[in-house]
């Protein structure tokens, strides 16, 4: 599904924070929760807002258990998508988000 958005990939935690280091345009972080390369996404969010401040962020996850989700409840701010997801959630996810 094409919605009209560029996106930038990036294999792991530090690619991503070297994408916005390089100056791409980012109107939003959508990361796993759980990457490699040490770097989990709640850290990499946190980097990339410290260098993008407002920057927003989407977390997908398919673990029912994780850094942003306790006893049934998001952190506050937090925005989520779990998995699997379809790709019509997803493109409703995003619009919500970058309509805030």
């Amino acid at each position: 599904m094409d919605l009209g958005y560029t996106v930038l990939a990036a294999a792991d935690g530090p690619e991503a924070l070297r994408l916005l280091d390089n100056g791409h345009p980012v109107d939003l972080l959508f990361t796993d929760v759980v990457l490699p390369s040490g770097l989990d996404g709640r850290r990499l969010a946190h980097e990339a807002q410290a260098r993008r401040p407002g920057l927003k962020v989407l977390f997908t996850t398919g673990y029912t258990r994780n850094a942003i989700v306790h006893n049934g409840r998001l952190d506050a701010g937090v925005e989520l998508i779990s998995k699997p997801f379809t790709s019509e959630a997803l493109a409703l996810k995003v619009r919500a988000i970058l309509d805030r």
